[in-house]
């Protein structure tokens, strides 16, 4: 994630000496068969890794741990052996995860503030043939992190893009929470500002008076979790089912489960720490908000036009005014089609 929590131990990665081992599978007995196809199937996988030994360049998109150091994969530190260039967020950070695994491997900074200045010469470099791989401090590259303009910039020159998979804190907490695990929707960061993050969350409200039916999920610095949980309480209503997952894959990994009040008191009451994902789930199945809005909205537009009935509407609602405009239009536009 970008923006990160004040949290020493997030960096201070643990020693390999003690991570869990990884523990080798003998053959088994027989002919091998078996085997033979297990190996050329995992080389199989492999393929991508190679292309760029045959001069063509390749882009590796590298996901690292989130917190403990044993969630690095094999394939991951092959990656990063491999390549000519690895691209991080905070080349400080992956130094220490380099060191950890014995790497020695040239790094340069890509980050929101360059990337864009940066990607046209670095997809040059891939077009000449050279292997890069991007990592972030944390977790996957791009979900929350930089890397989409150098990727998007790659796919359109025609280079080859893989990604070696791995930790990514919001699916970790979507499969720990207890909510929905799909449909899902991953939203980011909530802005910082009470007023943008409360548009923000009245802008999602809608889609679910539309009909949408997701679990989202959101990042969130330590700092901010409270103000968060009241925007989120007052836009989706005090018992929606919701969850907090704090330290994921570290020490003192927690996830607090409950309404969006009993989360409120809870963190109201314990100071918030570490690294923070929030997550509410769908609205009830018996949630009317949709047919409401629209039932309402098609009143109003039988005598109003649509910027009078949108403002009538918004204030029987509570959405913002430019929410409940769009789709004002959106239903004017369809009643018009119809009578075509």
């Amino acid at each position: 994630m970008s923006e990160r929590a004040s949290d020493p131990c997030f960096l201070s990665l643990p020693d390999p000496a003690a991570a869990s081992p990884v523990e080798s599978v003998p053959p088994s007995a027989g002919d091998g068969s078996a085997n033979a196809d297990d190996a050329e199937s995992l080389h199989a996988d492999n393929a991508p890794m190679r292309q760029a030994d045959d001069g063509a360049g390749l882009l590796t998109l590298v996901a690292t741990p989130i917190g403990n150091l044993g969630d690095f994969s094999t394939r991951g530190a092959d990656a990063l052996a491999r390549a000519d260039l690895v691209l991080c967020e905070d080349t400080r950070t992956t130094a220490k995860l380099l060191r950890a695994k014995g790497l020695s491997v040239r790094t340069e900074p890509l980050h929101d503030h360059n990337e864009a200045q940066r990607a046209p010469a670095l997809v040059e470099r891939l077009l000449a043939g050279a292997r890069i791989a991007v990592v972030s401090d944390a977790g996957t590259p791009l979900m929350s992190d930089p890397g989409f303009r150098l990727v998007r910039a790659a796919i359109d020159a025609g280079v080859t893009v893989t990604a070696v998979p791995g930790a990514n804190a919001a699916v970790i907490a979507l499969t720990l929470s207890g909510l929905p695990p799909h449909p899902f929707m991953f939203v980011g960061f909530a802005p910082p500002r009470s007023a943008a993050r409360r548009d923000g969350f009245s802008r999602l409200r809608a889609a679910e008076q539309a009909g949408l039916s997701a679990t989202l999920i959101w990042h969130e610095a330590p700092h901010r979790l409270r103000d968060m949980l009241a925007d989120l309480a007052d836009v989706f209503g005090p018992e929606r089912p919701a969850a907090v997952a704090r330290e994921l894959t570290k020490r003192f990994e927690e996830v607090r489960r409950g309404t969006l009040s009993e989360l409120q008191r809870w963190f109201g009451a314990t100071e918030p720490r570490g690294e923070i994902t929030v997550l509410i789930g769908p609205a009830p199945q018996d949630d009317a908000g949709a047919a409401d809005l629209d039932t309402l909205l098609r009143e109003a537009l039988a005598t109003n036009s649509v910027k009078d009935a949108a403002t009538l509407v918004a204030t029987t609602v509570a959405l913002p005014r430019r929410t409940v405009y769009a789709r004002a239009l959106e239903l004017a536009r369809t009643r018009a089609a119809g009578e075509e």
